[in-house]
């Protein structure tokens, strides 16, 4: 990565401009053209720095609720429990550990009610059972990575 990346990346993270054309906008801050600043996206999304750009919502805010799953899943299970677990639009993070709870995961239903059969449904459908550790108070940590030379 050269500075030109190291700066875009600084941008995206956390002041990716809302406007309808905002890879000319992060390509007016840094000096490059609109096509130079996506082709330089598009690579460090094809190399796997970057691996998603979207939105975060504090999901309580918007009247949904979240939970942290864990699940013992058997070797044999593993492939199957998993992709019935990332199907669910409302997964935001799953991890495999090296632990008898191996599975981890989270997951944001519109109730309380939805949570609990959305799990209720994957436990039936994989006979794995899953330990439901709903959310009681939300810590939110921000997480950037500080690419460029510049200090705050």
């Amino acid at each position: 990565m050269d500075d030109f990346d190291k700066k875009i990346l600084d941008i995206i993270q956390t002041g990716f401009p809302l406007e309808s054309r905002p890879y000319a906008e992060v390509g007016r801050q840094v000096g490059l053209t609109e096509a130079e600043t996506l082709a330089r996206v598009r690579a460090l999304t094809e190399k796997g720095v970057i691996r998603r750009i979207g939105a975060n919502f504090q999901s309580d805010k918007l009247g949904f609720h979240s939970t942290l799953c864990s699940a013992a899943v058997p070797e044999e299970k593993l492939d199957h429990f998993i992709a019935e677990v990332n199907q669910l639009a409302g997964v935001t993070h799953n991890y495999l550990r090296a632990h008898r709870q191996n599975v981890w995961f989270t997951f944001i239903g519109p109730s309380w009610e939805n949570v609990q059969e959305t799990l209720a449904e994957i436990t039936r459908r994989t006979g794995v059972a899953i330990l439901n550790l709903p959310t009681e108070k939300m810590f939110k940590i921000k997480v950037d990575f500080k690419m460029g030379d510049q200090e705050d």
